[in-house]
């Protein structure tokens, strides 16, 4: 029987990724569809992957998989033909990353989920094949110039923080569980709007826009493809990008660049800066976003406490951390600069008449 799980060193798989010579294209994916036996899906995914070299983070649930990967170039056709032969998963659409150095993952990871993005829905009725019109990037921009649109950034704030769409509505939360319900108190006054919804890959905002018309809203899009659609899209037809910065990723490049904007600023200098690092010393891994000069003088850590930390020797590190959880800690300054009105965040130019 085929080892349906990873049995080596995650410090020996980095150093083997690294030791390669074929370049990897990372790639990104998701459908919701029903899984009737989402185990016995989970493990016949693992043995077709893993013979491809796949490596990546996958969730599979009962409504459907979202995948973050990466594969051999020579074997991207393979992954092709794999996936579209998986009854739900035909005719696929593959996202590819813009701005990839192929070592974004070193190992494959399939977990099965309650859902594949965490909501927090609880309503029976609410219908996920109920949802918003997709737009491409041509129908985004022109959409975008109609005083009566609203885009909507359904990404959690450090994502929104590097680059968004010039005018997005920024729902100041930590997670897309908060952000839902959010969206709908924000949005109360502009249900007769065009409404456009967005994230890094569609599948965050697909389930927004069903969500916005289970809550009474009417003219519900949401971006196909998300962001990293977009900006291919953008590139091949030449268009004007709305979309100015990074676009935030989940993986060890932590962002890809869209356009030559930098919009965010060093956490600890204020210098304009977009490059997001974790903090080195282990007890925080503090996610936030770090100039290159700020990065030598705190040897890459969040604060001069951490900077001591991590000089000490392993051991007295492990000592300090140990019991510490972590969770998510990331650096927020959305929800103290954003207040939680619609009317009062929304651009001036995009009001009413």
């Amino acid at each position: 029987m085929a080892v349906l799980h990873n049995r080596i060193s995650q410090k020996e798989l980095k150093q083997q990724l690294l030791q390669e010579t074929e370049p990897r294209i990372t790639i990104s994916f998701y459908r919701y569809f029903t899984i009737n036996d989402p185990q016995l899906f989970r493990d016949e995914l693992y043995r077709a992957l893993r013979e491809l070299r796949v490596f990546g983070r996958i969730y599979v649930a009962g409504e459907g998989i979202n995948a973050q990967v990466s594969v051999p170039e020579s074997r991207f056709e393979d992954l092709t033909v794999s996936l579209g032969s998986i009854p739900g998963l035909e005719a696929l659409r593959l996202n590819i990353a813009v701005d990839d150095n192929g070592k974004s993952f070193w190992v494959l990871k399939i977990k099965i989920r309650d859902k594949i993005v965490a909501d927090g829905i609880s309503d029976a009725s609410f219908d996920m094949s109920r949802k918003g019109k997709y737009v491409n990037a041509q129908q985004l921009n022109a959409l975008a110039g109609d005083p009566a649109t609203i885009i909507i950034d359904m990404r959690n704030h450090y994502e929104y923080e590097v680059g968004h769409f010039k005018n997005a509505v920024e729902i100041p939360s930590d997670t897309f569980r908060e952000q839902l319900p959010m969206a709908v108190e924000m949005m109360q006054e502009h249900k007769d709007r065009n409404i456009i919804m967005y994230c890094t890959g569609g599948i965050r905002c697909e389930k927004a826009s069903a969500y916005m018309l289970h809550n009474g809203f009417r003219n519900v899009y949401h971006l196909e493809g998300g962001i990293i659609n977009y900006a291919k899209q953008v590139k091949e037809e030449r268009m004007e990008s709305l979309f100015i910065g990074k676009n935030f990723v989940f993986d060890d490049r932590l962002g890809e660049r869209i356009t030559d904007d930098v919009i965010a600023r060093c956490h600890q200098c204020g210098k304009p800066c977009d490059t997001h690092t974790n903090c080195k010393n282990d007890g925080c891994h503090l996610l936030f976003i770090q100039c290159e000069e700020c990065a030598k003088a705190y040897n890459g850590c969040c604060s001069e406490t951490c900077s001591e930390i991590y000089k000490m020797p392993e051991e007295e590190q492990k000592v300090l951390r140990k019991g510490i959880d972590k969770g998510q800690h990331v650096f927020n300054k959305a929800k103290a600069r954003l207040r939680p009105r619609g009317k009062e965040i929304l651009p001036k130019k995009e009001k009413p008449d």
